[in-house]
């Protein structure tokens, strides 16, 4: 019938649609796809020898939601609210024509099913699944700043109850087909595709009920009255107060989804279709939805595939790993180095080092194990992976080596050297640092243009993003080869040019200076700490500083002043660093005490000391303003990257700001976030910033002179 779809009629009057797009390894939804699928229906429709249709999919899964890409574009073209609800009314349009043309339809769902492609299930009069393990079925629009846009939010409710319709849609959740068979949204299960679709036959012979049960008279919502039953009270009115907490008014779609199932659930399904659309719409044309699908998605998932990789080289795999340091972050390296196949040599300057290194894995599997995801024999098969040494003999073989010593260029030049000597010369040699240029830390090698800058987060077996630095002579060959160790331990990376900080680490510094300038100025703590998780990052940047602890702080600004001299640029945050280091020595969280306190076996609270180190002035800023200035000095930190070429594309720069450090998800990251506001309005604020502030908010003559950060 057309290059997606198959239709055919057997001889009990029986139609199958088939979906099969084919230059997709999974069937989407887009525009001219929908089209396609209304000929389909309209086909059946019309026939008067078909009893009954089945729709399934010919790949393993059968719809997984809508193809982000077109959605994405959608934003691009600009439409107008008439056309976007246009566009939004088709796909409801389509549906509804579906399940009242007179015809019974059966959706044959042979694996994954989520977003639109559970709403084309939801719109059939039946559902029969593959119970497969893998499967999984949902409506994940709300992480992608949406709402189910075809009905998801009508039907499903009516289904299943409003209380277990909610979760599902409002969080965005998964479920197994076993799972949505319990819920009563999949009405039977099938052990093979032979079965469903047996099943499916079966059912239109047998029962064949063309008419949903929201269309009988009578009907009521599973539980009783909908939203007005006195029970559902609760549900909506502190779901409101649950969903403002977790996203800050943030996020548009939660309340928005819990308004739509509210409102229609009290009138007819299709009343109720067109205040989704509505709110569908509304959705639509908000930025923070533009944001989340660029960032998130689509530019994640080019990132994902290796984007950057040069394309001159042959892929390459490692088989056996070299990790100089058995810290924190060289135990984290190792675990999920080991756990994606590799051999791990774990090399420390003492074996009691070596060992609590390998341990940090045990730590990680034991609690596997506990919780039911491990069993001691993959666990003692991936411990088994790990060598602990002091011997840099044991190096040999290593196709890739990471230093992950501390932060001391001698340091690092002295291991480099000894690992240099024992490795292959077609070995790759990558530095963990956070902050000293690559280039710089080449000069120690013997064989610069294998070496690179391969910077993991901590926790390393958590944090998705990697950073790769390419030095000025580091080769296409080593960028490539590290891209490949990158995909290999299923993280996501970013690659950027050599410079002090390189992007993360120099951007996200600037958000805890910024707070701690605005702690010297007398700014309460916890309006300063509470202003950035309203914001949407993860923790106060008060809390992150004695993470990364103040120590580190302290010795990364007397190693930027030594370096730098007499171009090093000051800051207020010096001061404080200065005082909590030498005079308070608070040094951070790893020492028991930093800006915050932290009991044993209590919650960690905010050093009562603060208010006699630092009194609080008495004319406060809105939380508004401190938002402000946390996400401004980022923002424009990062314009100053990309001005400088550090970074080379805007994805990359939001992709990191997300990933890497906690910038707030709804902005799309830290480029995004000036587009949102526009450049010209962004200029402005920082201008009025840095006559308040200082010059570091001043923007510079490049950015003024953008129109856009994204092109």
């Amino acid at each position: 019938m057309s290059e997606s779809i198959t239709y055919t009629v057997d001889g009990d009057g029986i139609a199958v649609i088939t979906i099969d797009q084919k230059d997709r390894s999974m069937n989407v939804l887009f525009e001219g796809f929908m089209e396609e699928f209304g000929a389909a229906v309209e086909n059946a429709a019309g026939d008067d020898q078909v009893k009954g249709v089945i729709v399934t999919s010919a790949k393993d899964s059968f719809i997984a939601g809508a193809d982000l890409t077109w959605i994405l574009g959608l934003f691009d073209r600009d439409l107008s609210l008439e056309e976007t609800w246009d566009f939004s009314w088709r796909l409801q349009e389509g549906l509804r024509r579906m399940e009242t043309c007179g015809k019974p339809f059966v959706a044959a769902i042979n694996g994954t099913a989520l977003g639109g492609g559970l709403e084309v299930c939801l719109a059939c009069h039946y559902r029969v699944a593959l119970n497969h393990p893998k499967a999984v079925l949902g409506l994940p629009e709300v992480k992608v700043g949406l709402l189910p846009g075809a009905g998801g939010t009508q039907r499903l409710p009516r289904l299943i109850g409003i209380e277990q319709a909610l979760p599902l849609i409002a969080e965005g959740t998964h479920v197994s087909p076993e799972k949505a068979s319990k819920l009563g949204f999949v009405d039977e299960l099938a052990d093979s595709v032979e079965d469903m679709m047996a099943k499916a036959r079966a059912w239109i012979l047998e029962k064949g009920d063309p008419e949903q049960p929201w269309d009988k008279k009578g009907f009521k919502i599973p539980g009783g009255k909908g939203a007005t039953n006195p029970s559902l009270f609760q549900t909506f009115t502190v779901g409101s107060s649950l969903v403002a907490g977790k996203t800050q008014h943030n996020y548009p779609a939660p309340p928005a989804i819990l308004s739509c199932v509210y409102e229609g659930s009290l009138l007819p399904i299709d009343r109720g279709l067109k205040i989704e659309s509505e709110y569908f719409t509304s959705l639509l044309r908000s930025p923070v939805a533009r944001n989340m699908i660029r960032t998130l998605f689509v530019e994640k998932g080019k990132a994902d595939k290796l984007a950057r990789r040069p394309e001159n080289v042959p892929a390459s795999k490692v088989t056996k790993l070299g990790i100089l340091g058995a810290g924190m972050m060289g135990a984290g390296i190792a675990y999920v180095s080991a756990r994606a196949g590799m051999d791990v040599v774990l090399l420390d300057t003492a074996i009691e080092s070596a060992n609590k290194g390998k341990d940090y894995s045990r730590a990680l599997l034991d609690k596997q194990i506990a919780r039911g995801r491990s069993t001691k024999e993959k666990a003692e098969a991936l411990l088994g992976k790990i060598t602990p040494t002091t011997d840099y003999a044991d190096l040999a073989g290593c196709e890739l080596v990471i230093e992950a010593v501390f932060e001391d260029r001698k340091i690092k030049a002295g291991v480099t050297a000894q690992a240099e000597a024992v490795i292959p010369e077609s070995a790759i040699f990558a530095s963990n640092t956070s902050t000293l240029p690559i280039t710089g830390l080449a000069e120690a090698s013997s064989r610069p243009a294998s070496f690179i800058g391969i910077h993991f987060f901590s926790p390393v077996d958590k944090m998705p993003l990697v950073e790769v630095i390419v030095g000025k002579q580091t080769s296409d060959e080593a960028l490539a080869r590290s891209l490949d160790y990158v995909r290999q331990i299923r993280k996501t990376p970013i690659v950027v040019n050599d410079s002090r900080g390189f992007y993360t680490s120099r951007v996200f510094s600037t958000s805890v200076k910024e707070a701690l300038a605005m702690l010297s100025e007398g700014v309460k703590p916890a309006l300063i700490e509470n202003a950035a998780k309203m914001a949407g990052m993860p923790v106060g940047p008060l809390a992150v500083s004695d993470e990364v602890t103040i120590d580190l702080q302290y010795k990364i600004m007397k190693q930027t002043r030594a370096d730098l001299g007499d171009d090093y640029p000051s800051h207020p945050a010096d001061a404080v660093i200065e005082k909590f280091h030498d005079d308070l020595k608070r040094l951070g969280k790893r020492y028991g005490k930093g800006f915050y306190d932290y009991p044993e076996g209590g919650k960690k609270r905010l050093w009562p000391g603060l208010a006699e180190a630092y009194p609080v002035a008495e004319e406060q800023p809105d939380v508004e303003a401190v938002k402000e200035r946390l996400l401004y000095i980022q923002a424009l930190e990062t314009a100053r990257c990309v001005e400088e070429g550090v970074v080379t594309t805007p994805a990359e720069a939001d992709i990191g700001s997300i990933f890497g450090w906690g910038f707030p998800p709804w902005t799309g990251g830290t480029l995004s976030y000036i587009d949102t506001i526009g450049v010209d309005a962004f200029v402005a604020g920082c201008d009025r910033l840095a006559d308040a502030h200082g010059e570091r908010f001043r923007p510079s003559e490049w950015l003024r002179s953008q129109t856009r950060m994204h092109g």
